[in-house]
């Protein structure tokens, strides 16, 4: 393999005139693909997948072949600005890097001053890889409070799996499943996280069986031997329904739930809650279809399950995730090949190593908002967005005075986008490093350039769970831009922390390494490393909790007050939990469908995604079209009990007639003036933040199911 690529890029070479390839790895999206970058005259010329890339293997989606539009975008910020009007008023003037890093300095140092280092919130959206420098910043300052995603993307799966079985179990798919379960998520076009489309395709082209779990009929739904078209937000309730099965049926694994289960028989008395006539009444999926899927799950040898952040975003978060779990661990395809492994890194220092955890004061950690109440979230350093806005518009239960937002558009990503609007409208001092000028951006005092991944040298997949990094290898500059992590390096030594970080950021990746023996020169002349893989280690080590068995019952749950076994909750608004609601606003509303050319609130502006998809799309079954009186394709009203907002027809059978599904993170970078339109279509005008509607444990925000009502944009006063 390796001779045929490197002759075919001598080949391309020739023949177009490239100057270089540089092998590298993608950072578009959470994905992480290997690529190869193409230069002609020191700019980026082309960008093709690499075939000897054992993540994607040569693959590459639609945002990794665009990523030179991004990086060379007209509209790209490429030096430090200030503003000089009236927040939201787009006027900026240019200034130095020391004067703008000097003036966040200074800032820090004042508010820490004055009103202690929790008053001082750092944030991160999606993330570039930077998570681990923007904690070692944080912790190092004193602060608790860095304001993630993690309540309802990823984290909570982290947090989860490291109570119930130490880490994240991870498909196997070198191995190939002989069933995939894959639930609440769309991999083909998202390459969420740890994963790619083309080794799940691949394993279905070998055989594998699929169960899908998804309100829509997608293109995985489409393929699958079984499709459980579950009522929007019903998760923990199948889940525990399958579990039913599994146990009274006598399916699970005797072996592992004897000699390496905590809580057996407390598990079962739960799932025996939940027999199958009352899970179809809350689902609305047939029994017969639960049984089945739940048979060929527990008989197919090995199984594994993808799921998403469907499943996370949600009042049942954590619990979504602990059912889901105990399916992998009772049927014994924990930790086997082909199944759902529990990989191990290179011997390297880790993210949370880094990240300077243990570090932080216990009387600071002690002051992380929402950390009294989402205990959960709270331990793994995860706190809930409100608690943020509300210490800033009440300053509550003290005052937040500065925020720096660093690759992070909470205007249109968080629950309840107006009260975050205020909240930035008000917090006294605000930093962001993006891009482009976002609408969370144009409300800042200083916005800093920050580097694509063309534009560094990082250790690729740093933070994954699935054993491999690789280096992601600088090839070009543009502007002034820099990355988070020289960005915030040279910041740390300005505030104090000098002690604690490195005169460049090289020896920052010499740090990490150095347990390998090896210096980042040495990585960056490798492919990737892998750490070592072994299965079945719980056979001679256990589980990582504190039991050191796969906990069904929580011990650090129980510890904490919460239910140490998964339960289902009915959503905070649903024709059974708000009945009179459900008489005005008569639909559910499902959110965040993916598209492969935006990366949630990315990429709006980049040409070739953007073709793609022109307009927000909300998806409606023909029948409710006509009763609602909707065309193909006609401008529609969203609107929830919290506002309302606009986006585009899709009529689709795929979708039950009770529900629908809107695109999410919508702006338009397009139109002139302040805020690019960031309330015109924005779906989180219309979600709840309230507290009593977040995941109890975790903190997550429910935002992926709420009712709704839809009609034609110049109906009913529908004009936006």
């Amino acid at each position: 393999m390796g001779e045929w690529v490197y002759s075919n890029i001598e080949k391309e070479m020739a023949v177009y005139g490239y100057d270089s390839v540089v092998k590298s790895h993608c950072r578009m999206c959470h994905g992480g693909c290997g690529v190869l970058v193409y230069t002609k005259d020191g700019r980026v010329a082309k960008i093709a997948g690499d075939p000897a890339c054992p993540i994607n293997h040569g693959t590459l989606c639609s945002k990794g072949i665009a990523s030179a539009q991004l990086a060379y975008h007209p509209d790209r910020l490429t030096y430090p600005v200030r503003r000089i009007g009236p927040k939201g008023s787009g006027k900026w003037e240019r200034i130095s890097w020391d004067e703008a890093l000097d003036t966040i300095a200074e800032r820090i140092l004042r508010y820490k001053e004055g009103f202690g280092a929790e008053s001082i919130v750092m944030g991160y959206g999606t993330g570039r890889e930077n998570e681990a420098v923007i904690y070692r910043f944080a912790n190092l300052l004193g602060s608790p409070n860095v304001l993630t995603a993690g309540h309802f993307c990823y984290g909570p799966r982290i947090a989860t799996s490291i109570i119930t079985c130490g880490t994240n179990p991870i498909v196997d798919y070198e191995n190939h499943p002989g069933c995939i379960m894959v639930w609440g998520n769309n991999l083909v076009i998202s390459n969420p996280d740890c994963y790619k489309g083309e080794p799940f395709s691949v394993s279905l082209n070998k055989g594998a069986k699929l169960i899908a779990v998804d309100p829509r009929l997608t293109r995985i739904a489409a393929r699958a031997d079984v499709w459980l078209q579950l009522r929007p937000g019903t998760d923990t309730a199948l889940a525990l329904g399958m579990l039913n099965v599994i146990v009274n049926e006598g399916l699970f694994d005797r072996d592992f739930v004897e000699n390496h289960v905590h809580g057996w028989e407390p598990f079962v008395k739960r799932v025996n809650e939940y027999p199958l006539d009352r899970v179809e009444q809350i689902t609305w999926v047939p029994e017969n279809k639960i049984r089945e899927a739940a048979r060929l799950f527990a008989t197919t040898k090995p199984a594994a399950i993808q799921w998403g952040v469907a499943i996370e975003q949600q009042i049942n978060c954590a619990d979504n995730n602990r059912a889901l779990m105990a399916l992998m661990g009772i049927t014994g395809n924990i930790d086997v090949p082909g199944g759902q492994v529990l990989f191990q890194s290179p011997k390297i220092r880790n993210v949370g190593y880094f990240g300077a955890h243990r570090m932080l004061p216990d009387i600071q950690s002690e002051k992380r908002l929402g950390g009294d109440r989402f205990r959960l979230g709270g331990n793994f350093a995860i706190i809930n967005p409100k608690c943020v806005w509300d210490a800033i518009l009440e300053e509550k239960p003290y005052p937040v005075k500065m925020l720096f937002f660093i690759s992070s558009n909470p205007v249109m990503t968080r629950a309840n986008a107006r009260e975050v609007y205020r909240a930035l409208e008000q917090v006294e001092f605000m930093a962001v490093s993006d891009f482009f000028m976002t609408p969370t951006a144009e409300l800042a005092d200083i916005v800093l350039p920050a580097a694509t991944w063309l534009e560094m040298d990082y250790i690729g997949d740093f933070w994954k769970r699935h054993g491999y990094i690789l280096p992601r290898r600088k090839v070009i500059q543009v502007g002034e831009c820099r990355s988070d992590h020289e960005m915030l390096n040279d910041l740390a030594h300005r505030v104090g922390q000098g002690e604690h970080w490195w005169d460049n950021f090289e020896q920052a990746l010499n740090w990490i390494l150095e347990p390998m023996g090896i210096t980042w020169k040495d990585f960056k002349k490798m492919d990737y490393i892998r750490g070592d893989v072994r299965y079945q280690k719980y056979k001679t080590h256990g589980f990582s909790t504190p039991t050191r068995k796969f906990e069904l019952y929580s011990t650090l749950l129980e510890k904490w007050g919460y239910d140490p076994l998964p339960q289902y909750r009915e959503p905070p608004e649903s024709p059974y939990s708000t009945a009179e609601l459900y008489k005005t606003y008569p639909y559910i509303l499902i959110t965040g469908a993916r598209s492969p050319g935006f990366f949630h609130t990315e990429n709006r502006q980049i040409p070739w995604l953007r073709e793609l998809d022109r307009d927000p799309v909300v998806e409606i079954h023909p029948e409710t079209a006509k009763i609602e009186g909707i065309g193909q394709g006609d401008w529609v009203v969203i609107e929830s009990p919290r506002g309302k907002v606009r986006q585009r027809a899709k009529l689709s059978a795929g979708i039950d007639p009770r529900v629908v599904s809107a695109q999410h993170a919508w702006w338009f970078p397009e139109k002139e003036g302040p805020g690019h339109g960031w309330d015109e279509s924005n779906i989180n005008i219309l979600t709840d933040n309230s507290y009593e509607s977040c995941d109890p444990a975790m903190g997550a925000t429910h935002v992926r199911t709420l009712l709704c009502r839809i009609y034609p944009e110049k109906k009913n006063g529908g004009n936006l």
